[in-house]
């Protein structure tokens, strides 16, 4: 999903917050089959992206066939992956691979009893190439179903060098000084922040960044696994801290109306497109993609960030993301798709996408070479340095219905906050209700 690094202090400052040490890489496994073994078979993908996250997916999946002779086929599900794919396995039309952007949904997966447990190879590259965490991820009730493929750093605030140069402003260590630049910034004469209301996930990671700094990891993970209930005091807090950015309309491009009319990318072209309306946007380091793909722009020179702030205190958030090969056994060439994840657990096949830009991959092998910029070699290497002490996305740990879903569960209501910050004890209720039905279910 797209759910994702400056100045060289705000690459230092990423760097540092995650403990970064040096990684390098390793020899590429063969996977797959060198000797086109797989001629004449087609393996269908579906996953949640399009636009350039599709395209570049597409270079990898280009280069596995290349390697191993059979075709692809890619079906873009939309955000409603768990729908989709469930639709399409009744109908008898199964992928071979999901790329699974939410941990609640490959468990979900995982207990319909839809999943191929991996195969020898696959979890022997993943026990040696990834942090324990990303196996972790990837296992329901000790079985590995999935590989983490790309990982989202999602503790990233991007900005335009030149609006903060215009306004006198240098990036922030604190979410207080955050929106105290960003009051800088609208007088300067553009609107602070972009802000994606169209996407609830996009609304979710702000939530997250904001909950972790200011609850603490503890209560972070009680919160994913509902071992916390969402009227506990901190989420209110979180909430209320929230709504401050929410309602001040002078911080957000076009108000709370135009930021639930636009769309993720619609939210990096406010910025870095050819007519800007805000100096900022937050998001994972996949909005530097957009902002070179889409917009032309160079990355670490016109298109820059800074780590999402601490808040009251607290310490700066890491939270990050990933999307996950899963193989169906519905599908109608599940041992063709097996070779596929194989072959998406090499340093060769994440070195394709590496190098279009727009990705991060958690494999330790990778050589740090492949990506294209020093911005996102940094962010990539302070990534897999900080190994198991990341927290994982808290909505796509949740079911699906409650945070993996459009138009309901957590999307719906932080949209529905967005719209009307007002309450941020009822908002706490009403999540409080989804979040119990839905885990009950």
């Amino acid at each position: 999903m797209m759910r994702r690094t400056t100045l060289l202090t705000g690459c230092t400052a990423l760097a540092l917050a995650l403990g970064a040490t040096a990684c390098g890489g390793g020899p590429v496994t063969p996977a797959g089959g060198g000797d086109k073994a797989l001629a004449g078979q087609t393996v269908t993908v579906a996953g949640v992206w399009t636009g350039s996250e599709q395209k570049n997916f597409q270079k990898v999946l280009d280069a596995f066939s290349a390697k191993t002779g059979a075709k692809t086929q890619f079906v873009s599900t939309g955000d409603n992956v768990s729908t989709v794919v469930g639709s399409k396995i009744e109908g008898g039309n199964a992928p071979d691979v999901v790329m699974v952007p939410q941990v609640g949904v490959l468990q979900q997966f995982a207990q319909k009893g839809w999943l191929q447990p991996l195969s020898t190879t696959a979890r022997q590259t993943i026990g040696a190439d990834f942090a324990s965490v990303w196996k972790n991820y990837g296992s329901v009730d000790g079985t590995l179903y999935g590989l983490y493929f790309k990982a989202a750093h999602k503790s990233t605030v991007w900005y335009s060098p030149d609006a903060l140069a215009q306004a006198g402003v240098e990036p922030p260590k604190t979410y207080d000084e955050m929106l105290k630049a960003g009051h800088t910034v609208s007088d300067s004469g553009l609107a602070a922040f972009a802000v994606a209301g169209q996407d609830g996930w996009t609304l979710t990671d702000w939530f997250e960044n904001i909950y972790l700094s200011q609850a603490g990891p503890e209560k972070y993970d009680a919160l994913a696994a509902h071992k916390l209930k969402w009227t506990d005091a901190s989420v209110v807090k979180a909430l209320t801290t929230l709504g401050k950015l929410f309602k001040d309309k002078q911080l957000i491009a076009g108000g709370q109306k135009e930021a639930l009319n636009t769309d993720f990318p619609g939210s990096v072209e406010k910025v870095f497109g050819p007519e800007p309306k805000a100096g900022m946007v937050y998001e994972g380091d996949f909005v530097a993609g957009v902002a070179h793909d889409q917009f032309g722009r160079t990355i670490g020179q016109d298109a820059n960030f800074f780590a999402f702030p601490a808040v009251d205190g607290g310490s700066a958030p890491v939270v990050s993301g990933g999307d996950a090969a899963v193989v169906l056994k519905d599908g109608k060439n599940a041992k063709a798709g097996m070779k596929l994840l194989e072959y998406l657990a090499t340093p060769e096949a994440a070195a394709v996408w590496a190098k279009a830009g727009g990705f991060l991959s958690p494999n330790k092998k990778l050589d740090l070479a492949s990506y294209g910029d020093d911005v996102t070699r940094a962010t990539a290497k302070s990534l897999v340095a900080a190994g198991d002490s990341v927290r994982f996305d808290m909505s796509d740990q949740a079911p699906a219905a409650f945070g993996g879903t459009k138009g309901a569960g957590e999307w719906k209501l932080l949209q529905d906050f967005l719209g009307d910050p007002s309450d941020p004890k009822a908002t706490a209720d009403r999540l409080e209700a989804a979040a119990a039905k839905a885990y009950q279910g």
